[in-house]
């Protein structure tokens, strides 16, 4: 596996509301915008010593801004497989009222919901489009996505077992590595 720099995008309106994005969108908070700053500084190093790595971003809105800011005016590939999972009728609610509504969904684990959505995309649909994506890649990538996509992108590139996931700690506004099957986090 080629080394990987996952970036999560900045915190969006939505986030600070509590509310599922899935594949909608919201706008960056200014807190996101400086994430999204601070991501810049520490790609910008990254590209400056390391001119092999290709630039590919989720094409959902939120994703998109952050690209724009990380990689200052070099476009990216953007990549549908890159997209967060679908939360299915669960987007636009917020995470508490949903729990409340359907606590059978809600396992103890952090992040099961997510693999149960009404009408979403389950973790096997999201891990067969992310691993498609990384099998596609031709060598060491910077990858601007979304919570869950990194995760399993993580998950994936370090050969863990899907119950890993939920484990898995995501930083907006600082670059996860991953390379040669261990992880570490660049702020």
């Amino acid at each position: 596996m080629f080394d990987l720099f996952l970036l999560r995008h900045g915190q969006t309106e939505w986030n600070v509301q509590g509310r599922m994005q899935g594949r909608r969108d919201s706008p960056l908070t200014a807190l996101g915008i400086a994430q999204a700053r601070r991501q810049a500084r520490i790609v910008g190093d990254l590209l400056a010593a390391r001119p092999d790595l290709a630039l590919y971003a989720s094409p959902l809105g939120r994703a998109r801004d952050t690209a724009r800011i990380v990689f200052e005016g070099i476009p990216p590939t953007y990549d549908e497989r890159l997209a967060e999972i679908d939360v299915g009728r669960f987007t636009g609610h917020r995470i508490e009222d949903m729990r409340l509504k359907f606590p059978d969904l809600f396992p103890p684990d952090r992040l099961g919901w997510y693999d149960r959505t009404p009408g979403g995309e389950d973790f096997a649909a999201l891990a067969r489009r992310t691993r498609a994506f990384l099998d596609g890649l031709g060598g060491p990538a910077v990858i601007v996505t979304h919570g869950i996509t990194l995760r399993m992108l993580r998950l994936i590139a370090m050969g863990l077992p899907m119950g890993a996931i939920g484990r898995m700690a995501v930083r907006q506004g600082a670059v996860h590595v991953v390379s040669g099957g261990r992880h570490r986090v660049l702020m």
